[in-house]
């Protein structure tokens, strides 16, 4: 069977370090830390009273105060990078057609904020069962693609994936694999989180899963350094327009890159610590690479999951050495959530576009915030520390897991046309 070629065409972001396309790809190339003490919530009885929080927010911009109050944060997220995306591929939204078009969308715990409002709201009311209306529509995960769905009338498929950190890259992987086999012209992928809240923090917390430096923040997510202490929780969008190659060369759109590959594995080994020797994240890129027909050897930039946890940073680079070899030595690495925090669900999404900007530009993002060496990863390794570097790139790999084992893995190629 002759696979169809899948383009990108669109691109959107909200981000902690910027609100757009433009903002988060500056924010990216110069190092800029999107991490603050928390603003939402009192923090004095957490452990970790910090995160990256998308700034200068407010819903009003984008929505009027009626609708804004049915939608979750992260549902308002997906349809801001959604509206981005779909206008930076100039999608002539009378022109095509809608059944052609879906939304496969990512989200790890969906509305999280919405629910913890309900559940205190309830616990007050001394147990009378006063529950919002929108409770559930804003709560479940799939609620973003919907509302993304129905703004644009877009009749094809529309479904969220839900793979914990993962999800975004295996929604974009779903969306690769519909237009490949023919099934739509047009998909708008990516992922959303808004997990900033009480529940969320607190919950990271218990498991001792986030970093605690509360005396300097801004430098707590330093994926590969020796002093890494656990994550830092993230929030935002990522979007993109994923199009079946010949549609997009007829009606003119610009391409920023070609999706060649997905692979998906599982770890299949504990519910929240990676394999420490990296076995399901060495079977998730070989299987990308196999998906992509790319040798190793072809790979120049890898964005890698890298969240700045002392199990999880070490296994992911001894799987790159296993699958790369001495080409390993050869390859860009970075960790653009030393910048971001981590995104949960949306991680694939703003770091896939990070790999295409990447490709874009000719530069690699820095890994920020990194001191010291760790004895336990190979310092031959190039990990772009702490500034970016310029860097000629024709396939750009970017790297998700997830808790549950979820491992998964895209690939992307340069166009010279």
């Amino acid at each position: 069977m002759n696979l169809k070629r899948v383009v990108v065409t669109g691109l959107g972001a909200l981000t902690p370090i910027g609100n757009n396309i433009n903002e988060y790809w500056d924010g990216l190339v110069n190092g800029k830390s999107g991490c603050a003490p928390i603003s939402y919530f009192d923090t004095e009885n957490f452990k970790t009273k910090f995160a990256c929080e998308v700034k200068n927010y407010s819903p009003t911009d984008y929505f009027d105060r009626k609708e804004a109050r049915k939608l979750d944060k992260f549902a308002q997220y997906a349809i801001v990078s959604s509206e981005e995306a779909i206008k930076d591929a100039a999608i002539d939204l009378e022109k095509v057609d809608k059944f052609r078009v879906g939304v496969i969308w990512g989200a790890g715990i969906g509305g999280i904020e919405t629910f913890q409002e309900e559940v205190i709201g309830y616990a007050n009311g001394n147990g009378t069962p006063r529950f919002n209306p929108f409770f559930i529509p804003k709560m479940i995960a799939d609620i973003a693609p919907g509302h993304i769905s129905i703004r644009n009338g877009f009749m094809g498929p529309n479904y969220t994936t839900v793979s914990a950190c993962a999800s975004s890259a295996n929604a974009m992987i779903d969306a690769l694999n519909y237009i490949r086999l023919g099934h739509c012209d047009i998909i708008i992928t990516g992922g959303s989180e808004a997990a900033v809240t009480i529940a969320g923090m607190g919950g990271f917390n218990a498991m001792h899963a986030l970093s605690t430096r509360n005396e300097s923040p801004e430098t707590a997510s330093r994926p590969f350094d020796a002093t890494r202490d656990g994550f830092v929780l993230g929030e935002g969008s990522g979007a993109l327009i994923l199009e079946e190659y010949e549609h997009a060369k007829a009606r003119g759109a610009k391409i920023y890159a070609e999706v060649v590959g997905g692979g998906m594995s599982s770890d299949a080994y504990h519910m929240t610590a990676p394999h420490p020797d990296g076995v399901g994240v060495e079977r998730v890129m070989l299987n990308c690479l196999r998906d992509a027909g790319v040798t190793p050897e072809q790979v120049d930039a890898i964005n890698t999951h890298g969240t700045s946890t002392p199990l999880g940073d070490v296994a992911e680079l001894k799987a790159i050495t296993k699958v790369f070899g001495d080409h390993a030595l050869n390859i860009n690495i970075n960790s653009t959530k030393s910048m971001t925090g981590h995104l949960l669900g949306a991680a694939g999404a703003i770091e896939a576009i990070a790999s295409i900007l990447a490709m874009q530009n000719g530069i690699v993002p820095p890994t920020i915030n990194h001191t010291t060496v760790d004895e336990n990863i190979d310092p031959s390794l190039n990990l772009t520390l702490n500034k970016a570097q310029k860097r000629e790139i024709k396939y750009a790999m970017s790297n998700t897991f997830g808790f549950g084992g979820h491992n998964a893995c895209v690939l992307f190629k340069k166009l010279n046309e």
